[in-house]
């Protein structure tokens, strides 16, 4: 079924809107030695699961070219030389995060248009899939950028203490405040093409 011109409009409504909460996520932070604590990942998640993976992937990548643009909205700035600092991969993560989270979850959401309210625990499942992409690309580009271009090598553990240890616990509550709030929100959000 093809989309009509306010479905379209509504739904980059959303992924316009998105964009704007995961720049917002920034700001909202606690600073840690490494990578700072945000609400980015929450906002992302979301993205996912509210707008499945194609238009949550676009509301993110979107974020990510405003950002390189110039557009101050990571957490340390903005412009194309943010891709050398060590937490540029977990931005780029953002985006494969949000298409991993949108996908695993559309089943319940999209392919069967009878459920648009989806369990809880398939949508907590989706947003730690996603979060393992974030993870995964985060702190290979964060080893890669403290050994190559930083010149400090940074051992096995102190990456995964800095990197994961330190920040995992809060991303978890993160992806259960998101599976819960997706799972009310999708039923007013996620309106079923006609």
């Amino acid at each position: 079924m093809s989309c009509s011109n306010s479905q379209k409009i509504y739904k980059l409504a959303l992924v316009a809107m998105f964009t704007a909460l995961t720049a917002v996520g920034a700001f909202i932070k606690i600073p840690l030695p490494v990578i700072p604590f945000t609400l980015q990942i929450f906002f992302t998640t979301m993205a996912g699961l509210l707008l499945g993976p194609k238009l949550g992937a676009l509301a993110v990548g979107m974020y990510v070219l405003l950002g390189l643009c110039g557009v101050p909205v990571f957490t340390g700035g903005g412009g194309f030389t943010y891709v050398l600092t060590p937490s540029f991969g977990y931005i780029v993560g953002f985006v494969g995060g949000a298409f991993l989270t949108g996908l695993v979850s559309a089943p319940a959401r999209h392919r069967d248009p009878s459920r648009q309210k989806p369990g809880f625990f398939r949508l907590l499942a989706a947003g730690f899939a996603g979060l393992g992409i974030i993870y995964a690309l985060g702190l290979i580009h964060c080893y890669v950028i403290y050994t190559f271009y930083l010149k400090t090598p940074m051992s096995l553990w102190t990456l995964l203490l800095n990197g994961f240890i330190m920040t995992i616990p809060a991303d978890i509550l993160k992806m259960i405040l998101a599976a819960f709030c997706a799972q009310r929100l999708i039923p007013i959000v996620c309106k079923p093409d006609t």
